[in-house]
């Protein structure tokens, strides 16, 4: 697709497993974004049957721009990593964006943030989110200094979520595909992001334009054991992250309390202590310890923090 400088041509991979209302709901909104350059919908199937009728439902014609949708199959690795390198394979944009099957987009999403990608001259941006859980909303705005590779290891910046990526194709293949030796899948969007700040400017869209769905649907809620190995991945991967005792004593109290969660208490506590040491504030060290000892469910403090808008 070759279009004006002004309004590049945007390939938008929407992967999906099992979710075939938000999934509508979701090709919906990207079909009906006010960008006026052409806007190609590519719909990966992974792990579930393709839909038949899929593409009849959505109202590609009478937009602001030129539509088309694409359906196909996960051919690499299951899980989102691999759908997510289907995609991009299968795409021709010469930008590319994400969006996960349970979230949303506002209209103006990709025109401000195509005209601040091209004002900024930059390879990435990234945009606000409204997080929606049961009658609950909270938004989370990212300002600049939000989105850099040091503040990202350090907090992850929920603010940087996969569905408000808008990528140069060219700056997309110096940062690499999405990793698909990530034990379950687990974290590779915060993995791609790591790299994609460490290698790109970003151009940072201070507005709430990404519709964030929360729900008990979520394929990581409690792989517990999965998402232990996820995690020493990450750290052994990532010199940024053993590098900053804020951000490696984030990721032992997520470690504490999958382990407090498994009942493997002796391995909880000690590295919840782990994580205290490097920072005493960091909550989930507590947390896990009040897991472990029984005075509180695990279930419960993922209900406590995703209420609050926040992920353990």
């Amino acid at each position: 697709m070759s279009t004006p400088a002004m309004t590049p041509s945007v390939s938008v991979v929407v992967a999906t497993r099992n979710r075939p209302e938000l999934l509508r709901k979701a090709l919906g909104s990207i079909a009906a974004q006010d960008y006026p350059g052409p806007v190609e919908l590519v719909v990966v199937y992974d792990q579930s049957q393709r839909e038949t009728g899929l593409t009849a439902d959505l109202p590609l014609t009478g937009q602001a721009g030129e539509r088309s949708i694409h359906v196909i199959t996960n051919t690499r690795t299951p899980g989102l990593a691999g759908a997510r390198n289907s995609g991009v394979t299968r795409s021709d944009g010469e930008l590319l964006a994400f969006c996960d099957d349970d979230d949303s987009w506002r209209p103006d999403k990709l025109t401000n943030q195509v005209a601040m990608l091209t004002r900024m001259d930059a390879g990435l941006s990234v945009c606000g989110i409204r997080i929606t859980i049961g009658d609950q909303t909270h938004i989370r705005i990212p300002t600049p200094a939000d989105v850099t590779v040091d503040e990202l290891a350090r907090r992850r910046v929920m603010e940087a979520h996969p569905s408000t990526v808008l990528v140069s194709r060219a700056a997309f293949e110096r940062i690499g595909w999405v990793d698909e030796e990530l034990p379950g899948g687990y974290a590779e969007d915060y993995d791609w992001m790591l790299r994609a700040l460490a290698a790109e400017k970003v151009a940072v869209v201070s507005k709430p334009l990404v519709e964030v769905l929360w729900h008990p649907g979520s394929f990581f809620t409690t792989r517990w054991a999965v998402i232990i190995e996820a995690l020493d991945y990450m750290v052994d991967k990532h010199a940024v992250i053993r590098n900053s005792p804020r951000g490696l004593a984030r990721i032992y109290g997520q470690k504490a309390v999958a382990y407090a969660a498994l009942r493997r208490r002796s391995e909880s506590s000690r590295w919840a202590m782990r994580a205290l040491r490097l920072a005493p504030g960091e909550k989930r060290g507590y947390l896990a310890l009040a897991i472990a000892s029984g005075v509180v469910p695990a279930n419960r403090v993922l209900q406590w923090a995703n209420a609050r808008g926040r992920g353990v």
